[in-house]
């Protein structure tokens, strides 16, 4: 990573954190115009974007990508969760490796687990922190794009921190 991307990656660190600390006071920006089946990941890479399934109720949820024999590369699930909660995964009935990416309720991802195996019933946890998603994608396509901690995932079901987000 150059000089100019990780005093990119320093600045977005600086607006996320100030927009915490301003949070309070600032009103709540949903992207309501934006399309509901597709998301955007920006960070020093770049920017990457996916075709999604949304995953925002408790049967979607528990069905996620279950018995899925492929996915194309441009295509991934997001799971949305109302409230800011610790979360945990499996791979059970789940056909395809996948990277999963945890973010917080402002699409800031916070952890990455990279190529969750096939039908493994191994636990997958971000750990103790409170999160509202998780977008899975293809297994290796996170470090393949150079998706990192820190990037920031757009839909409509998370609070922007910006005022507004533009949808791309």
């Amino acid at each position: 990573m150059g000089n100019s991307s990780l005093t990119r990656r320093r600045l977005l660190g600086g607006v996320i954190a100030a927009g915490c600390v301003a949070l309070p006071a600032m009103a709540k920006t949903p992207l309501r115009a934006c399309p509901m089946d597709r998301v955007t990941i920006t960070g020093g890479f770049g920017k990457a974007a996916f075709n999604i399934d949304l995953a925002a109720d408790d049967s979607t949820r528990a069905q996620g990508l279950m018995h899925v024999p492929q996915m194309p590369l441009s295509k991934g699930m997001l799971f949305v969760y109302d409230a800011p909660q610790q979360m945990a995964f499996w791979m059970r009935n789940t056909l395809i490796e996948l990277d999963m990416l945890f973010v917080d309720r402002f699409g800031v991802i916070r952890h990455i687990h990279h190529r969750a195996q096939p039908l493994d019933e191994t636990v997958i946890s971000p750990g103790d922190i409170k999160l509202t998603g998780v977008l899975e994608i293809n297994g290796g396509l996170a470090r393949r794009l150079g998706i990192q901690v820190g990037d920031v995932l757009r839909h409509p079901s998370f609070t922007s921190i910006e005022n507004p987000w533009a949808c791309s």
